[in-house]
């Protein structure tokens, strides 16, 4: 018989029945639908090209299972031990300023993120349904990409489309709309990424690429690898989001939290190397190891691929083998991120779904739109040199997101205290890795976000490159 997880778990001070999850791979499945997306698909390939490849991806996974680990047990723990999304989590210990602020951050983020991601996510399915057209040669074409995202009205069309699939699923509900989509598409997604990924390895010269990628070589690492590695896999995970801690809250004591997030950690990393490994092995076959194609950042999904696919024999099918993942990945993302802005509306303004759902689509309308036009219309609109869709991801991955994460480790070492998160966690977990995580997050985590945080505003006002 499959075992239930409680739909509205008992909290003190808790009155109204909060909806939850059927069951403990509905939850799996739902967070890492959340943190496998566009960060593990079109970021972490590019990222572990430009920082040393293998020394990239060894930095990564060290981190992955310290700081990762420590973020997403305590952002789990306070959301089930308070039964709240972000601003109701933070007040539940406390409701001055400080309190109030550092929920708010942690809840805001998740809203301005999810209109630009839903653009993005429009780029997606239009890619998809051109490839299931047959316009994979039009795809590859010069200029293709450049031309379609400075058409104001196409970009706008496809973000709407995309929008309306993530607020469906949304106003199903957390049963029937995030857990039946993740159950589906996650698994599926899986076995598109690993038949991708071995028709890629497999293509003549892609060999070296596989090696180049999996292998360490300790002449490759700088000090900017790890500062890289950092904040990919703060983007990758979904930490600093509110979307743990709204998940948190719909489990209820029966679920293992440590083991969850050991699983949760698993998934996302074979998502980040399977991507890597369609990647970086096709762009070594196609260009011969061409760093200046491989560092191409964003561009590479949406230029570079097409040019590759479109070299292959069989390269229209696995374009939409690639974009239907990338889809499955930006959908279920999507979700997660406006389940949690929803979630965080309904605790705080006690609203129903719906209506909390129409003020998010508000947002969605102005925020997108704003990105939308960004490349196009009002491309001579700029902040801080910026388009509007990348100023809203430097103001929301760089800024808040750390801001968010400080937070919460803040509230822990200040406020909580580790022996009331050591007993969330143990009613339903051996934590076994108790010691790292009380010694990760007093003495390394906020140092490793304060270098995070201060790192990418640089970059941005071009002390440093990064």
């Amino acid at each position: 018989m499959k075992e239930k997880v409680s739909a509205a778990p008992s909290h003190p001070g808790k009155g109204a029945q909060r909806s939850g999850f059927s069951g403990k791979l509905g939850y799996i499945l739902a967070v890492a639908g959340s943190a496998v997306g566009l960060g593990n698909i079109w970021r972490f390939p590019y990222l572990a090209a430009k920082y040393g490849g293998g020394m990239f991806l060894l930095v990564y996974l060290l981190l992955m299972v310290t700081f990762g680990y420590v973020l997403i047990m305590s952002e789990t723990a306070l959301g089930r031990m308070t039964g709240k999304s972000p601003v109701g989590a933070f007040r539940a210990f406390g409701k001055s300023l400080p309190f109030c602020l550092g929920g708010w951050v942690n809840a805001v983020v998740p809203m301005l993120i999810v209109p630009y991601y839903c653009v993005i996510g429009g780029w997606v399915l239009k890619y998809l349904v051109e490839y299931l057209k047959g316009s994979a040669a039009a795809l590859a074409g010069d200029g293709y990409f450049t031309d379609f995202i400075a058409s104001s009205g196409k970009v706008e069309f496809w973000f709407l489309c995309f929008s309306l699939l993530v607020f469906f699923v949304i106003l199903a509900g957390v049963k029937q709309g995030v857990e039946r989509v993740s159950k589906v598409m996650m698994p599926v997604l899986v076995m598109l990424a690993v038949l991708v990924a071995v028709y890629s390895v497999s293509r003549p010269g892609a060999w070296e690429g596989v090696k180049y990628f999996l292998i360490p070589n300790f002449d490759n690492f700088s000090w900017m690898t790890v500062v890289a590695a950092m904040g990919q896999m703060f983007y990758s995970l979904s930490i600093a989001m509110g979307v743990l801690y709204t998940y948190g809250s719909y489990i209820g004591k029966d679920v293992d939290i440590e083991k969850s997030t050991a699983q949760v950690e698993l998934f996302d990393t074979a998502i980040a190397l399977l991507a890597g490994l369609m990647i970086i092995p096709a762009v070594f076959a196609f260009s011969g190891g061409d760093m200046e194609m491989l560092q191409a950042g964003p561009s590479l999904t949406f230029i570079t691929l097409p040019k590759i696919f479109s070299s292959m024999g069989v390269g229209a099918l696995v374009g939409v083998a690639f974009f239907l993942m990338f889809f499955f990945a930006a959908l279920t993302s999507a979700i997660s991120l406006l389940e949690t802005s929803v979630s965080s509306l309904e605790d705080e303004m006690h609203w129903g779904r719906p209506k909390c759902c129409l003020l998010m689509a508000v947002v969605m309308m102005v925020v997108g739109t704003t990105s939308s036009f960004g490349y196009g219309i009002w491309d001579s609109v700029k902040i801080f040199g910026l388009a509007f869709l990348d100023f809203f991801d430097f103001l929301t991955n760089s800024v808040m997101m750390p801001l968010a994460a400080f937070s919460t480790c803040i509230l822990i070492i200040r406020v909580v205290g580790f022996k009331k998160i050591a007993e969330e966690v143990e009613c339903s977990s051996a934590f076994r890795r108790k010691k790292l995580y009380n010694f990760f997050l007093k003495y390394l985590a906020p140092v490793c976000i304060a270098i995070i945080l201060f790192s990418s505003i640089a970059n941005v006002l071009g002390w440093i490159t990064l």
